[in-house]
């Protein structure tokens, strides 16, 4: 049974005329733009509103890649794309009924979702980037693998899956390569990479790229409005080539342990889908709290906004207690 969302949204593209996807994108674009303007907007009321009216939008734009996680078994990004549109929607109460001494962290979250959603739709929206990003993941797996003494492995040629579901060589692409003017299908671009016996073991996509990490921290510290921007200057080249780099040993173990322990099974699960959605998630979200922690000596607004998010979940009952501190 189809879930009923994503079938009104479904029945709506169909209406107008466009593909899923593209209708999936342009709920995401409203949404970007009513919190753009909330977060860039000086008048609070206006910004208030525009804002109340972003959220429900940005939350089901993530809600509907909920159904793409189901169909991959990948259980953590299950639960934070379910979980995004009643998110959504809790946004828009605090929104509503937020006091002015929780105004500066809202106005934050605005910036934190707009500044992260940006980098991802510019590498997503331009074929010419997005096949970069995949291959440069690719060569860097390549490299890590090289440099340990697990070589043996080459990259195949990049592929792109197309909306109809076919699949073929990237040079055989009559697309548009700088604006993506078609749907793609699950793959999207993709760089195989293929063992010794000529087998392919793994194909990288986008989503290995770690750039949805990269776009929340990028987010998280452009939005500091108050904060000189040296500081976060600084913040973000601690940050990006750190969450590279660690995502460099994350693919290349993954590859070496698919290729490895091929047969390898634990109620049903192979290898790949272990070590890719449950030990690599795992091992990720434990470094991305890592480096939030120390980012937040050099940061300590960040820390703040994030205890203010954090506080109906932790039962602080003494607000007044953080809002000079610095």
């Amino acid at each position: 049974m189809r879930d009923p969302v994503e079938g009104t949204v479904g029945e709506l593209a169909e209406f107008l005329g466009i593909t899923e996807i593209s209708m999936q994108l342009f709920i995401g674009a409203v949404g970007l733009v009513f919190l753009g303007f909330a977060f860039h907007n000086k008048t609070r009321a206006i910004s208030r509103v525009s804002a109340i009216i972003g959220w429900p939008l940005i939350g089901l734009f993530f809600y509907l890649y909920s159904g793409h996680y189901v169909e991959i078994s990948d259980p953590v990004l299950i639960l934070m794309t379910a979980g995004a549109l009643p998110a959504g929607f809790a946004m828009s109460y605090w929104e509503w009924g937020g006091t002015q001494e929780a105004s500066d962290t809202l106005v934050w979250l605005r910036g934190c979702v707009v500044w992260s959603m940006i980098p991802y739709y510019l590498v997503f929206g331009i074929p010419n980037l997005n096949m970069a990003f995949v291959q440069f993941t690719a060569v860097s797996a390549e490299w890590m693998l090289e440099f340990s003494g697990l070589g043996g492995y080459e990259i195949g040629n990049m592929m792109i899956e197309r909306g109809s579901g076919v699949e073929i060589p990237v040079s055989e692409w009559d697309g548009n390569r700088w604006v993506l003017s078609e749907p793609l299908g699950e793959g999207g671009f993709y760089a195989p990479m293929i063992s010794e016996d000529g087998s392919e073991v793994v194909y990288f996509v986008l989503a290995c790229s770690a750039l949805q990490s990269m776009a929340v921290f990028i987010g998280a510290i452009v939005a500091l409005n108050s904060v000189h921007w040296k500081r976060r200057v600084r913040a973000l080249l601690i940050a990006i080539p750190t969450i590279h780099i660690l995502n460099v040993f994350r693919n290349a173990g993954i590859v070496w342990l698919t290729d490895t322990y091929r047969g390898w099974s634990f109620l049903g699960i192979g290898m790949f889908d272990f070590a890719h959605s449950y030990a690599a998630k795992a091992v990720s979200l434990f470094a991305m709290f890592l480096m939030a922690i120390a980012l937040f000596d050099l940061l300590p607004e960040l820390h703040r906004h994030i205890m203010k998010v954090l506080r109906p979940f932790i039962g602080q009952k003494n607000p007044a207690s953080d809002v000079k501190s610095s």
